[in-house]
């Protein structure tokens, strides 16, 4: 099963169940683990973790 096709079942999952309200959370939080793996090396770590 490749990336894909998790990403279709969600869709699918959220299309047939009407559960719109789930997909804002997911992409928050794709996009903060994004930032969080993205900045772990960056000069702007000490930065972004001080914000929590």
């Amino acid at each position: 099963m490749n990336k894909l096709a998790i990403l279709k079942e969600f869709w699918d999952f959220l299309r047939a169940r009407k559960k719109w309200w789930l997909a804002p959370i997911v992409i928050f939080l794709v996009l903060f683990g994004a930032l969080l793996v993205f900045a772990k090396g960056s000069a702007l770590a000490p930065f972004i973790y001080s914000l929590f």
